[in-house]
């Protein structure tokens, strides 16, 4: 049984058929996505961070990287065919897809965006990302994304 209520994205996987397992932190004393992965006991490679940006030409894009890497702009703009993108503002992180800073998720956004998901997700049976509430994680395999959402995957990540 569910320790918390479930939230929409565990909705639509359900109604598509595909399987998740749910991951869940609460507490104080996290200030990053590897904090929490590591609080989860998740491996930080494996835990998966949604970023939202415009591009240049007005367009959004959403990038789905590891937890403990940066997103490049420039390799990240190339993935899309974009002169430059940038990160949105925090304040139009809610309108635009529905979802507060922390709790943001690939699945169930307002509108539909291109979405990136870093090549690395490949190397892992399932990867781990928010089930759009903040504490709540879906662990589910990357290529089911593509049952929601247009995905490319590529290298958008600054190296280490």
């Amino acid at each position: 049984m569910s320790k918390v209520k479930k939230t929409n994205v565990m909705r639509l996987l359900e109604q598509q058929g595909i399987a998740y397992e749910e991951h869940h932190y609460f507490g104080e004393n996290v200030d990053t996505g590897v904090d929490i992965a590591e609080k989860m006991g998740n491996d930080p490679d494996q835990q998966f961070k949604t970023l939202v940006t415009v591009g240049r030409s007005g367009a959004h894009y959403v990038y789905v990287i590891p937890v403990n890497t940066a997103l490049d702009l420039k390799k990240a703009a190339r993935a899309v065919s974009e002169k430059s993108i940038a990160m949105i503002k925090e304040k139009e992180l809610l309108p635009l897809t529905g979802y507060v800073h922390g709790g943001c998720s690939p699945i169930g956004m307002k509108s539909d965006f291109k979405t990136v998901v870093n090549e690395t997700a490949e190397l892992y049976d399932t990867i781990i990302f928010s089930a759009g509430k903040v504490g709540v994680s879906v662990e589910m395999n990357a290529y089911e994304l593509e049952k929601f959402i247009d995905i490319d995957f590529a290298d958008v990540v600054k190296e280490k």
